[in-house]
């Protein structure tokens, strides 16, 4: 069956489709399956989905949309899982703004219920030049691979106590004073559900090349895959001839977004050059600092988000905590002057022309 579609979430974006899909009636129930849906109902909140050029346009009901099957675990918005079965004509939900969809299992009241997504079917790909014969559509299609570059520059971690809690705003302040100073950047999200909206910020910033998991094929990171996407991330970075990488984690240092993966890789800690806690308030800037030393041997080099939002957060940080704290709302060069200094030694010479 061909059909036009409305809209076309960026958690496809790989598979560079087009506003004209073939589906097939048979669904595979997996993770990064590419479906199409027929919205249902209308909302005022949490309403919108992010394009594959990384525009926010609004649902409506009867709105057909192209997205990928995937799971959720967002504390601030919907949890959801990928059912055993798919059929044509079941009513899923869409968990994000992605476009990922799955059977929702709970929500935070504060972004209310879900849309209901009528599954029409599964999106056909034809890669195969005049190919007839389509093949079921997924998210991996055309994913980045890794490379055999080795990576060389520092790397910049930047993780949080939870979702929201100010780690894209620190990420952007710092991708923006590496690259005033002259340094080719990197951009990295390394876990978390599909949305380009971080790197996209990043780029705006001034870095040079930004990728993320989905670029990697994945819809939404979990234990199995954080690590190994880091690997590849930062592979495909290197090759791209960086200076240095400022990779942000998605939700909290315990979540369940594989974070705690990437903390516990030898190899990937090994190439840290500073580590960034954001944090929402006082005692999520004390228990992280302590947990990440305790539980992975981590020195949080800086303290940022909301936690250091006046006076009373800074002071508490760097009086009781020990760790400097810099905002990157209210100063931004500040803490990306505190980063630039921390890593200087193993940046060397390299500068862009």
């Amino acid at each position: 069956m061909k059909v036009f579609v409305d809209k076309v979430g960026s958690v496809t974006r790989n598979l560079g489709l087009g506003r004209t899909v073939h589906l097939a009636s048979e669904v595979k129930a997996e993770e990064g399956a590419v479906v199409a849906v027929r919205i249902h109902g209308e909302k005022s909140t949490y309403n919108q989905l992010e394009d594959v050029h990384g525009r926010l346009v609004t649902l409506h009901a009867g709105d057909i949309v192209v997205g990928a099957l995937g799971h959720r675990n967002a504390l601030h918005g919907y949890e959801g899982v990928v059912p055993a079965s798919v059929t044509v004509g079941e009513r899923l939900h869409i968990l994000n703004m992605g476009g990922v969809i799955g059977k929702c299992t709970s929500h935070n009241h504060g972004v209310g219920l879900p849309f209901e997504a009528e599954v029409l079917g599964q999106v056909l790909e034809f890669p195969e030049l005049m190919s007839r014969t389509g093949q079921p559509a997924h998210v991996s299609s055309g994913a980045l691979k890794g490379t055999s570059s080795p990576v060389k520059c520092p790397v910049v971690y930047v993780v949080g106590t939870c979702m929201n809690s100010g780690k894209t705003f620190a990420s952007a302040a710092m991708v923006r004073k590496l690259a005033q100073a002259g340094f080719r950047v990197g951009g990295a999200k390394l876990t978390g559900v599909s949305l380009m909206r971080d790197t996209l910020s990043m780029q705006d910033s001034g870095a040079d090349v930004v990728m993320d998991f989905t670029d990697a094929g994945i819809v939404c990171t979990g234990p199995r895959t954080g690590a190994r996407v880091a690997r590849v991330l930062f592979s495909e970075l290197a090759a791209e001839n960086v200076d240095v990488i400022v990779a942000e984690t998605g939700d909290g240092i315990m979540g369940e977004y594989g974070v705690q993966g990437i903390l516990a890789d030898p190899e990937l800690k090994s190439l840290a050059g500073a580590w960034v806690l954001c944090a929402n308030d006082p005692v999520g800037a004390s228990g992280g600092v302590r947990h990440l030393r305790e539980a992975y041997g981590i020195e949080v080099d800086v303290v940022a988000g909301p936690a250091t939002d006046n006076a009373v957060g800074v002071r508490f940080v760097e009086q009781v905590v020990g760790i400097p704290a810099r905002n990157a709302r209210a100063d931004a060069a500040a803490l990306g002057g505190l980063i630039l200094e921390k890593i200087a030694p193993k940046l060397g010479a390299g500068r862009k022309s």
